[in-house]
């Protein structure tokens, strides 16, 4: 399973670096390397559906249970097989829209480096590991949204959407960490045998909002759902591997995933159901306002992943197989429609589904797969929608509360899937061609193949529904951990109220269709609601914030580093002088301190003269050299004390703070008066402050009793363990090496940063 993952990541490197050699023609044969996963994901199908469950385990840092932890099961197979699966449609797809285009390469370096990251994440059975790959499809995501990045609104979006998912993914770290804390493990597998502690933790609301936000932020939940319509500025490519397949469902994933660990309290069903329910009868509604066909996809898209969250809140055998089903027949039908729509644009150069009719009569192929598709998405019999269908309101009819409510949402929302797979399917091929599209003529077969093969998997599936419940419906619903009833997909369940629910549901979506046109009129109806929309009041909040934060910044970032050391200087005395003085006691034996020698008072007096001096004086350079007089001081004490090393560095970077002082000083006009007598005395009250607190603190360290166990263990180990004498050295080199590895990197950054704006500076100087 590590190895899928990083052939799709070594992939992504080379597109990135090598991939104009892909280009033209040879672009297709990315497509290779998808296949290729779900060919390979596809021999785990029959050994998946007898119960079997693989897990694979790489240390990465196990001393902190974070380690590269995969397994694969019925829930992750099914996700892999989509993500690959589409994933090659869509590869194939794009060889075609984006022929010629001058960064093909790069987009398919973007597409494998989301691939591989959604990989990671649905294999992933560590949840710090599952964070990782979780913020690389957000990442990813947003080189993919922002793809047009010469275009100020493909910016905008792929900002928003990188904003609103990356804050889940913030909440996802913070409910990993307290599962990890509570359960004793990160490993999602593992956590099954914690199932009571964790229901029964103070904390575990707290890692129900953590773990609620990041699903709902990254499947565009209610109010978080305005993000997906924005990102449809992305390729339709893009729109279509991300929003119908992949990372949207990233979220459905975490809680099918995180069921059988914290479903055990009604809050997790209750909150699941609301927002759920909310949020597919909200994005529904709007379809019918849209006349763009992206925007309607986007919509139904919403809606779709609200049905997932609303199964899930049920919770039932019934409605997690259901939920499994309707991903795959969303899968289906919403990537082909993304595809369709995206020929449409690409050959008739619009999307405004007002302006479309006819095209069967030049895209004769395309029409038969949006006529399939929505036929899928209306859950006409015989596709594998129409099972899909049945099953969802078989979990809405038997849930033991509210049944008829939860089935009339369920019901409303369907009749608008089904509307809007019809206007996006079905519309823009029926009635009379405009002489405008006559010219038109049929695109590549690398643009209409894909979504025709996957239109007719879902006509095949619904005919023999045996090959989900095998490879799809009973491993996952094995893997929820449930009390497994065996159950079976059926077309034809006889005369039942089901059947009747499904049969209303294609009468009301047939009237919906002839009766309601898309019209720009609604579509500036709908508009002057966007200032109450969750979308305009978070933005209105987000520019808020800003205001603010340029406040603050203003406020404390004036171009003084003598005001930034006055309050951090500032901070430190009121924190140490409330840790010192809230439980103060010092008691100090000084018997055990050694009597002062000659050599020692002549140091400290030469000390103080130079801090005297460099305070009092009025000449800039005796100030400079009296601090080195300071620095001096420091090194002969360090030496006297046995730290020959310490002195030496210490009158290393004395003496090159000196050399800075005089070069910075040689460049200040000579007369500049920086500072008054009132700036002089708040300095100085806040120096002595902070120094008496220093000494305060110094004395209750000596006043503490010794714990010498850290020394003892430094000292028999230095030589032993790092084959160093000097115990300082061998910390800072060996015990505590990544520390120091990790301060050098920062020096490094700083450096290359005073290059780059030293450099810029010169060639800047040289242009004028």
């Amino acid at each position: 399973m590590l190895e899928a993952v990083l052939l799709g990541f070594l992939f992504s490197l080379f597109l990135v670096f090598s991939g104009s050699y892909l280009r033209g023609r040879l672009a297709v044969l990315s497509s290779l390397i998808p296949l290729s996963l779900f060919i390979y994901f596809s021999t785990f199908i029959s050994e998946i559906a007898d119960g079997k469950v693989f897990y694979e385990n790489h240390e990465w840092v196990p001393s902190f249970g974070v380690n590269l932890s995969f397994t694969l099961d019925g829930l992750s197979l099914l996700f892999a097989l989509m993500i690959t699966g589409v994933g090659t449609m869509v590869f194939v797809y794009s060889s075609a829209y984006l022929k010629n285009h001058n960064y093909l390469d790069r987009f398919y370096g973007y597409l494998s480096l989301f691939m591989a990251a959604m990989l990671g994440l649905v294999l992933s059975d560590n949840l710090m590991s599952m964070f990782i790959f979780w913020e690389l499809t957000s990442i990813s995501s947003f080189y993919l949204i922002g793809f047009n990045n010469d275009k100020e609104d493909s910016r905008k979006s792929a900002l928003i959407a990188l904003g609103v998912t990356g804050i889940g993914g913030l909440m996802l770290l913070g409910g990993a960490i307290l599962l990890g804390d509570v359960a004793g493990t990160y490993r999602i597998s593992e956590m099954l045998s914690s199932r009571e502690a964790i229901a029964d933790s103070s904390h575990y609301v707290l890692i129900l909002i953590f773990i609620f936000s990041a699903a709902f932020t990254k499947s565009a939940q209610f109010p978080f759902h305005f993000w997906l319509p924005e990102a449809m500025k992305a390729p339709t490519p893009v729109s279509t591997y991300l929003h119908s397949a992949t990372m949207v469902k990233a979220g459905v994933y975490l809680l099918f995933r995180m069921t059988p660990v914290l479903n055990g309290a009604e809050i997790w069903h209750t909150v699941l159901i609301v927002v759920g329910g909310i949020t597919m009868i909200y994005s529904a509604i709007h379809i019918i306002f849209r006349t763009d066909l992206k925007g309607i996809l986007a919509y139904s898209t919403i809606a779709a992943l609200g049905i997932l969250v609303f199964l899930i809140g049920i919770g039932t055998q019934a409605a997690l197989v259901a939920a499994a089903v309707f991903i795959v027949v969303h899968a289906l039908y919403k990537a082909s429609l993304f595809l369709i729509t995206g020929i449409i644009d690409h050959e008739t150069g619009t999307r405004d589904v007002t302006q479309l009719a006819g095209l069967r009569k030049v895209m004769l192929p395309v029409a038969i797969a949006g006529f399939i598709a929505a036929l899928i998405s209306g859950g006409v019999p015989p596709t594998l929608g129409f099972v899909g269908k049945d099953l969802i309101y078989e979990s809405t009819l038997h849930f033991k509360d509210n049944a008829i409510l939860l089935t009339i949402i369920a019901l409303s929302t369907n009749v608008l899937l089904f509307y809007a797979g019809f206007i996006a399917g079905v519309k823009p091929f029926m009635g009379k061609l405009p002489k405008k599209f006559e010219k038109i003529r049929l695109p590549s077969p690398l643009m209409w193949i894909p979504p025709l093969i996957m239109t007719l998997a879902g006509l095949v599936f619904g005919l023999f529904p045996g090959l989900i419940e095998t490879a799809v419906a009973k491993p996952i619903a094995m893997a929820q951990a449930l009390q497994f009833e065996e159950f079976h997909l059926k077309l034809w369940h006889g005369f039942n109220p089901i059947l009747a629910l499904s049969a209303t549901t294609l009468v009301l979506g047939t009237v919906l269709y002839f009766v309601l046109k898309p019209k720009h009129s609604l579509e500036v109806t709908i508009a002057k609601l966007d200032s109450i929309a969750p979308k305009t009041l978070l933005l209105n909040l987000s520019e808020g914030f800003a205001v603010f934060s340029k406040f603050w910044t203003n406020f404390f970032q004036t171009g003084y580093l003598r005001h930034y050391l006055f309050i951090v200087v500032s901070f430190l005395i009121l924190l140490l002088g409330y840790l010192i003085f809230s439980d103060f006691s010092l008691s100090i034996d000084t018997s055990s301190l050694a009597e002062l020698t000659i050599y020692e008072i002549s140091i400290l007096i030469m000390l103080l003269l130079g801090v005297l001096y460099t305070v009092f004086t009025k000449s800039r350079l005796a100030a400079v050299a009296s601090l080195g007089v300071v620095g001096l001081s420091f090194s002969l004490l360090f030496l006297f004390y046995s730290a020959p090393d310490l002195a030496m560095t210490q009158f290393s970077v004395d003496t090159l703070t000196v050399i800075l002082f005089v070069l910075v000083l040689y460049k200040l006009p000579k007369y500049l008066n920086l500072s008054d007598i009132r700036l002089r005395i708040k300095h100085g009250i806040i120096s002595v402050s902070f120094g008496v607190l220093i000494t305060i603190l110094i004395l209750k360290v000596l006043s503490e009793p010794k714990n010498t166990e850290v020394t003892e263990f430094y000292a028999e180990n230095a030589y032993k363990l790092a084959h160093g004498k000097n115990i300082v050295n061998v910390i800072l080199v060996d015990f505590r090496g990544t520390d120091t590895i990790i301060e050098i990197s920062v020096l490094i950054v700083a450096a290359l940063g005073v290059f780059g704006l030293l450099k810029l500076k010169l060639k800047t100087k040289d242009k004028k």
